[in-house]
């Protein structure tokens, strides 16, 4: 945590409308708004929505969704308010039956690795070495060094604290008097949600009061009644075995569940769980995942006893009734198959089989093949697929064969499609099917994509479009289809912006934000239209710069830098300062940096005194440069073109300023050509052109 703590707020706005085709329809909204700040050490977290559902006559429903403060202190945390508990502090949460978990004014307190250092976990598998003399060590990954250690003779471990976080092979090799005496591969296990294997328990409790807070949703005097409660643990029982349980109370009814994730091989894992629901139901479900040298393969098997005939779901702090109810059993299986034929070309395979809501087995079967065509990059596709009978296929099996190519047509982004096919219609017959798609990413201040799209079976033809664009307050999407079956039109809109307060400032953002923590950015430039690049160095975050206020997303909790540098591959004659600037701040804390970039020119001069001899030795000074006359005078250094005054020092003592006429000076490539300038003593003076 940054010493003294930080403050700032992060506001995420979000807002979705979508409107579905037919009579029976109506438009459906929803503004959400999350926000996350921090006072001192405290991060507090706010969320709030309002909405319409896409029922005819909807009223327009509002809540607020949580409202807490959460301390992080070392290895723990504590929550303090109104929230949904979730698995923070846990590695494997077991899957539950029914409703999610209540909105509780309450507390929670749990594990945390926020403020571990990821350079100071261990691996949970020791890797051990035998060396008969004494030697060295490397690491390497994908061929490359990436850790080395000097070890004594004997049996002993390797410190893997310093080697990057994951799960990864390595390759250990052992090197004795010069000679490579010992290779073994072997996997560093550092998962960064379980870093520490000398602490083998990971868990959060919450406990308070069911409370909906400014909310119209559901049924509110049933809701409020009540306590809620739970506990979720996990052990590690052995570096390849994780067990988890849970318990907890939700909308009045006691949910149980468990779990194992047991890697057996570096190949093979298995997850499993089995929970069960009070008055609802028991379930069980499974999976397996073979990875081989030319893909994986994945099996999957659930199974449930369901009885939702009297059930209510309280999803999001909304009761509501379940549509569709079901007493009895249901389950699920299927097995995945991901081959990788050779470079170009894999095969992906699925079969499953259902009973319960859908019943039947399905087969789906892909072909994929990358190759050239006309000279530009196409993806082959060939899929045949036999699939359980639904109400859109007329209540018969939908089988049939479908044929894609997507092709690119070079720069700068854009690509065609296209498919024809055979299929079940919604009647239940025989239908052939066909498409046609073209997509263009754009490098507009607005516009950064569009598509557009034909497609046409027996019922007709039907158009679709979308597009995507973003400004500097906000970003989004739109999109619009109309349906060959009944030709009702429907479509939707997504927007989302960032607002950023904190260090004096405020700033909105359009781009996408994904930062814990903020850096507000005011740039100021000589050059037009300049886009530079931030870049948080050591993490993941970065943005484009524009001139004006911006908003860079960063880490939180760790001291870390973001980087400052022109974005492409040109650039202009000019230099940033500073080009790197620091931080430190807790979840929603705020910082600020100033960025300036000067438009410069090179200065080639001379330097002498009142009786003309030569100024050696001169510090010459310049807000983007600085630079040293030789012995004879001469100088070169960095100027910028919009404050052209050089500051000169010498013999430790402030000699002359010199103001630079640039459109008075012969230019020979960027490089200003300066006749002899005179220094007077504590004085300003204009150089002369030539």
């Amino acid at each position: 945590l940054p010493i003294g703590g930080s403050a700032g707020l992060i506001l995420h706005n979000q807002l979705n409308i979508a409107r579905g085709g037919g009579s029976q329809t109506s438009t459906a909204a929803r503004y959400n708004v999350q926000a996350t700040s921090s006072i001192g050490n405290w991060t507090q977290m706010a969320s709030a929505e309002m909405a319409r559902t896409g029922e005819p006559d909807s009223p327009t429903y509002h809540s607020l969704n949580q409202l807490y403060a959460q301390r992080e202190f070392a290895g723990n945390f504590f929550r303090l308010g109104y929230f949904t508990p979730d698995a923070l502090g846990v590695y494997r949460r077991p899957r539950n039956f029914g409703g999610s978990p209540d909105t509780t004014l309450g507390v929670m307190y749990g594990t945390s690795d926020s403020l571990a250092v990821n350079s100071s976990s261990p691996s949970t598998y020791p890797v051990y070495v035998t060396a008969s003399r004494q030697g060295l060590v490397e690491v390497y990954r994908g061929g490359v060094l990436i850790y080395s250690q000097a070890v004594t003779t004997g049996l002993q471990t390797l410190d893997t604290r310093r080697l990057p976080g994951g799960i990864y092979p390595v390759q250990v090799r052992l090197i004795e008097d010069g000679h490579v005496t010992s290779t073994t591969e072997e996997v560093i296990y550092k998962p960064n949600n379980w870093r520490n294997a000398d602490q083998p328990w990971r868990y959060n409790v919450f406990g308070g009061k069911r409370r909906q807070l400014l909310n119209n949703w559901g049924d509110n005097q049933r809701y409020d009644q009540g306590l809620t409660y739970g506990a979720l643990v996990n052990y590690l029982l052995h570096p390849r075995v994780i067990l988890g349980v849970d318990a907890q109370r939700v909308a009045q009814k006691m949910q149980y569940g468990s779990s194992i994730d047991w890697g057996f091989t570096d190949k093979i894992s298995l997850y499993s769980n089995v929970y069960q629901t009070a008055g609802y139901g028991t379930g069980m479900d499974i999976q397996a995942r073979y990875q081989y040298q030319g893909g994986s393969a994945l099996l999957s098997h659930s199974r449930a006893w369901l009885d939702t005939r009297n059930d209510i779901d309280y999803l999001d702090t909304v009761a509501i009734r379940p549509k569709y109810r079901y007493n009895g059993r249901t389950q699920s299986t299927a097995l995945s198959l991901n081959h990788h034929l050779n470079v170009t070309s894999s095969l992906t395979a699925r079969v499953s089989h259902s009973s319960g809501n859908t019943n039947g087995i399905g087969v789906d079967l892909s072909w994929l093949r990358r190759s050239r065509l006309f000279g530009s990059d196409a993806n082959w596709q060939v899929s045949v697929f036999d699939r359980p009978a639904s109400i859109s296929t007329g209540s018969q099996r939908n089988r049939g064969i479908d044929v894609s190519i997507n092709l690119a047509l070079g720069k700068p982004g854009g690509s065609l499609s296209a498919s024809i096919g055979s299929r079940t219609s919604r009647e239940g017959a025989r239908e052939l099917n066909g498409s046609l798609g073209y997509n263009k990413v754009l490098e507009g201040d607005f516009f950064k994509s569009y598509s557009a799209g034909l497609t046409a079976d027996s019922y007709g033809a039907g158009l679709n479009g979308s597009t995507q664009f973003e400004t500097r307050m906000l970003n989004g999407d739109a999109y619009a289809l109309r349906s060959s079956y009944d030709g009702e039109i429907s479509g939707g809109l997504n927007l989302a912006s960032t607002v950023a307060i904190g260090a004096g400032a405020v700033a909105a953002s359009g781009s996408f934000y994904g930062g814990e923590g903020a850096m507000i950015v005011d740039l100021e430039s000589d050059v037009d239209s300049v886009l530079l690049r931030a870049d948080e160095m050591g993490g993941s975050y970065g943005a484009l710069l524009k001139p004006g206020r911006n908003i860079v997303p960063v880490s939180a909790y760790k001291t870390g830098t973001v980087h400052f540098d022109f974005a492409g591959s040109d650039d202009p004659a000019a230099t940033i300062y500073p080009n790197v600037s620091r931080y430190h701040v807790n979840k929603g804390g705020v910082a600020y940096q100033q960025l300036r970039v000067h438009k410069t020119v090179s200065v080639l001069g001379r330097l002498v005194d009142p009786q003309g001899r030569p100024m050696g030795g001169a510090l010459i000074q310049n807000p983007v440069g600085s630079g040293v006359s030789e012995v004879d005078g001469f100088f070169v250094l960095e100027m910028s073109e919009s404050s052209p005054t050089l500051n000169v020092s010498h013999r430790g003592q402030p000699a002359c300023s010199v103001v630079l006429e640039p459109n008075k000076h012969k230019r020979v490539n960027n490089v200003l050509v300066v006749p002899d300038i005179v220094c007077v003593s504590a004085s300003t003076v204009a150089a002369k052109g030539v």
